[in-house]
C-alpha cells in the first residue's frame, strides 16, 4: 500500500478499517513467502504467486458488502473467496497469525478486535429495513448499511 491509501494493485480501498485489513492480509502473506518460498522465486517482499493471491485478496475486500463493519473472514457468514484461495488464505493465516504477535503487533491486536465485532447478514439487515419500510411508508432518511453495495 502506498502514501495515498492505494493498494499494490491500484485499486482505492476507500475506508481505513479495509485498508488495514488489506495490510494484515499483506504482512501476513509477507511472512509466509518469506518463510515458505525461494528467495529466487521472490522479487521484494513476496513471489509472483503471492502477489497474484494478494491482488485477489484486494479485489474481494472491494467488493466486499460489508465495508467498513467487515468481519473477520472466519466470522463472515458470506464466502466470498473461491475454495481453492479460501483454503490458501487458511493456511496462511494459521502460520503467520500467531508471528503476527511479534512482527506487527498493532495490526495484529486490531484483528483480534475486530474478531469479536457481531455481524450480521446483509440479507437480514435487508429483510429489517423493508420491514421498517413497509410500516413507514413515508420514511425519507435511508441508512447506509451492507446491502447498498451488493448491487454494484
Amino acid at each position: 500500500m502506498n502514501k495515498h491509501g492505494t493498494a499494490a494493485g491500484g485499486s482505492l480501498l476507500l475506508t481505513p478499517r479495509l485498508r488495514r485489513e488489506y495490510r494484515t492480509m499483506e504482512c501476513m502473506v509477507e511472512i509466509w513467502c518469506a518463510d515458505h518460498h525461494d528467495e529466487a522465486a521472490r522479487r521484494g517482499a513476496t513471489c509472483d504467486d503471492c502477489r497474484a493471491f494478494l491482488a485477489y485478496a484486494e479485489r474481494r475486500l472491494e467488493k466486499c458488502p460489508y465495508g467498513e463493519a467487515k468481519p473477520t473472514c472466519a466470522k463472515c457468514p458470506i464466502h466470498c473467496y473461491k475454495r481453492a484461495q479460501r483454503e490458501h488464505a487458511r493456511v496462511i493465516m494459521a502460520y503467520a497469525g500467531p508471528r503476527m504477535t511479534y512482527r506487527h503487533p498493532w495490526l495484529a491486536l486490531m484483528h483480534l478486535v475486530d474478531k469479536v465485532r457481531k455481524v450480521e447478514h446483509p440479507m437480514e439487515i435487508r429483510r429489517r429495513r423493508a420491514r421498517r419500510d413497509a410500516a413507514d411508508p413515508h420514511a425519507t432518511t435511508r441508512e447506509n448499511g451492507p446491502d447498498d453495495r451488493l448491487q454494484e
